[in-house]
């Protein structure tokens, strides 16, 4: 039994590593573990030839404060994505997506919507929207929140879109040589402040009384320099053994998939369990795939299909009867990439198809967008990469939305429990960013303050003794 630590934090995603520096950085004695053998959580990006992919997190989004300063600390590289959003058009060829208020205006609307809370399903039905219309507007909302329009309720949508305007949300930026980058920083952080991090410690079972933790698992393997990209083993290498660490707080940052899942079958088991349970099981997860195909050249510039300079600006391409029907061009100090994207019920078209199965479906698909041959596409291929996140044990899924009636279900979650359970994650987001790196950030520092707080008025009690 080791108790050499206050406050024992699991997961090394964004929200465990701000949580576990800002507790370090206070004198508390911290301990992080993780269950894969990295740190970054659904952040992870990968060393390819001629760049770097991004598997998980990709767009810095907006001006969030909190991130940004993160950032620039790290002193990373940024640079905004600009350009044109292209589409397929019905006659074959591509043209400018031209924004659509009488089509997506509705949308704005849900801003101040004080009904009751509904499907946007239900909800779209009496927008006074055409059928087409009613299908592009859902494609986007499924698309965007990796949602399901039948579930996602309108009032998180509203509060959702609110939080947008407030950061400049629709702007987007990509971190030069990876995201990565940000979670491997603050990894070099929590080793200089003494901070112990465990990769490969997968947690069996959580049992807790008021001031005391017992958090079970199996694995260690301490962290000493900075994680190589593409490094995902979940098994730990060398000293696995089970161990036992108890503490006076605990620090959830788990997905919320893996909170809502805790004492079910195949779940974490956590006793007695945490009031933040039940919350998190009125939020849902949302699925989405992505792959990213890796080329030498910009072939789709010679493709003659629109204008060169046109071509040249693409930042995203629609393809609304395709699959996938979102694209978009990566990073323009790397590589050239082509990234393909689906949110909600059509990922599962996708699933479980391989990195190479996706690759090939996929030349045939630009081939036929762009009016070329499968042989120019093919030629300049590198690889596709991809990551199924439904499928990985410590994922099960791509972001959390709000359904019908959950848009209260992140500030229960956020409240500490008998100044001993402390949860944070995206997921607990108070300030409706809910799927974003800078949620997971602020809900860090959240439930960092927390900790101190309780931990501050521990101490007066005990003093009082």
């Amino acid at each position: 039994m080791s108790d050499a630590f206050d406050v024992l934090v699991v997961g090394a995603g964004m929200a465990g590593l701000v949580a576990a520096r800002e507790l370090g950085r206070r004198g508390l004695r911290v301990c992080v573990v993780e269950a894969r053998a990295r740190v970054g959580g659904r952040v992870w990006s990968q060393a390819v030839e001629g760049g770097v992919v991004e598997l998980g997190a990709e767009f810095v989004h907006g001006r969030a404060a909190e991130l940004w300063a993160l950032i620039e600390e790290a002193g990373l590289t940024t640079v905004e994505r600009e350009g044109e959003m292209l589409q397929e058009l019905p006659g074959g060829g591509l043209g400018v997506e031209e924004e659509d208020e009488e089509r997506f205006g509705p949308l704005e609307t849900l801003k101040e919507y004080v009904g009751e809370d509904v499907s946007f399903a239900e909800w779209v039905k009496g927008a006074g929207l055409a059928a087409e219309d009613v299908q592009a507007v859902s494609g986007f909302v499924e698309g965007f929140n990796a949602a399901d329009a039948a579930k996602i309720g309108v009032k998180g949508l509203g509060a959702q879109q609110v939080a947008e305007d407030a950061s400049e949300g629709m702007r987007a930026w990509h971190v030069v040589g990876g995201y990565q980058q940000l979670a491997e920083y603050l990894a070099g952080e929590l080793k200089r402040l003494g901070v112990e991090v465990r990769l490969g410690w997968v947690v069996s079972a959580v049992r807790w009384s008021e001031g005391e933790v017992v958090v079970e698992g199996r694995g260690q393997t301490q962290l000493q320099t900075q994680i190589s990209f593409g490094n995902d083993k979940s098994k730990s290498s060398g000293n696995d053994r089970l161990e036992n660490v108890q503490v006076k707080k605990c620090v959830v940052t788990l997905p919320l998939s893996l909170v809502q899942a805790v004492n079910r079958e195949g779940g974490l088991r956590m006793v007695p369990e945490p009031l933040a349970v039940e919350p998190a099981r009125r939020m849902e997860m949302g699925e989405a795939a992505r792959f990213t195909m890796v080329f030498r050249e910009a072939w789709w510039l010679g493709s003659g299909v629109a204008d060169r300079e046109l071509l040249r600006k693409m930042n995203f391409l629609m393809t609304p009867v395709g699959m996938p029907p979102v694209w978009w061009v990566g990073d323009p100090t790397g590589a050239p990439t082509l990234t393909g994207w689906v949110g909600g019920p059509r990922t599962a078209e996708l699933a479980g198809k391989t990195a190479a199965e996706l690759g090939e479906a996929a030349v045939g698909t630009l081939a036929k967008v762009f009016g070329v041959s499968e042989s120019v596409v093919r030629a300049t291929l590198v690889g596709t990469y991809t990551h199924d996140w439904s499928a990985d044990e410590f994922a099960r899924g791509a972001y959390s939305y709000v359904p019908v009636g959950g848009l209260d279900a992140s500030r229960e979650m956020a409240r500490p429990e008998a100044g001993t359970m402390f949860f944070a994650g995206e997921h607990t987001d108070v300030t409706a960013n809910w799927g974003t790196v800078h949620a997971a950030v602020r809900s860090g520092l959240r439930v960092a303050e927390q900790v101190i707080q309780n931990s501050a008025a521990d101490g007066k009690r005990m003093g009082g003794r």
